[in-house]
């Protein structure tokens, strides 16, 4: 008796957009912990287990295309990272936010670094003009936890001048091996923010006034009044000097 051959398994053969999307999820994959410079074509390919010319059809601008468009995917990402419903404490709100971004930092550790320092040569005006839009955005969505627009200057500069700082200290936490944890991290960051709206309150009507709406919706036994707390014997003793 004849053994009956097994069966072949079935191909499906991918639709433009799924084989597309397939192509995008390798090369992310790929972009997430190696710097751009250091991802071939053949890379992508052989990662996706698709040949060379298949990724060429799909990105005929070759890895250049690839990686623009895969950073775009990255950005609307990390956007979404900046996305919090406008209810409960302001700083427990922000400290969700962090949450989603360093894990995306971590995430994303080699890929993160090389295009945040610019040193990679695949870093265009176009995918500068991508992460200069992550920013911007970023920036959009902490200022309107900090009370209705219009923002005057002094406040926009200070939220523009902290997510410098957040992305500073990322690369910084990625350099020290990530340390110290995404929790103390993050709880700094938080501090930080405070710390600025609070300076800046001395000296700018329109943040003193933000300051005060942020107070209205936070707790005694929260973040800002944690952080006072602790300050308060420190301002103490700066208000007593000669």
């Amino acid at each position: 008796m004849t053994t009956p051959a097994p069966a072949a398994r079935a191909y499906r053969r991918l639709s433009v957009e799924e084989r597309r999307t397939q192509l995008l999820a390798a090369a992310l994959r790929l972009f997430a912990h190696q710097p751009p410079e250091d991802v071939s074509l053949d890379d992508v390919a052989e990662a996706a287990g698709v040949s060379r010319p298949l990724v060429y059809r799909y990105f005929p601008g070759g890895k250049q295309q690839l990686y623009e468009t895969a950073l775009r995917s990255a950005a609307d990402e990390l956007e979404r990272c900046f996305n919090e419903p406008p209810s409960g404490p302001p700083t427990e709100r922000l400290a969700r936010v962090l949450d989603r971004y360093l894990a995306f930092v971590d995430g994303h550790d080699a890929g993160f670094s090389a295009l945040l320092r610019g040193g990679s040569v695949a870093v265009t005006s176009r995918t500068t003009a991508i992460v200069d839009g992550v920013r911007r955005a970023a920036a959009d969505e902490i200022l309107a936890h900090l009370g209705p627009a219009p923002h005057g200057a002094r406040l926009r500069m200070l939220v523009r001048t902290w997510i410098a700082a957040v992305e500073a200290a990322s690369l910084i936490w990625l350099d020290e091996e990530k340390r110290p944890s995404v929790p103390e991290l993050r709880d700094w960051l938080v501090d930080h923010l405070i710390a600025l709206l609070a300076a800046s309150a001395a000296g700018d009507a329109e943040t003193a006034r933000a300051v005060r709406e942020l107070l209205a919706l936070e707790r005694g036994d929260g973040r800002v009044g944690r952080l006072a707390r602790a300050l308060a014997p420190l301002t103490e003793e700066a208000s007593r000097l000669p």
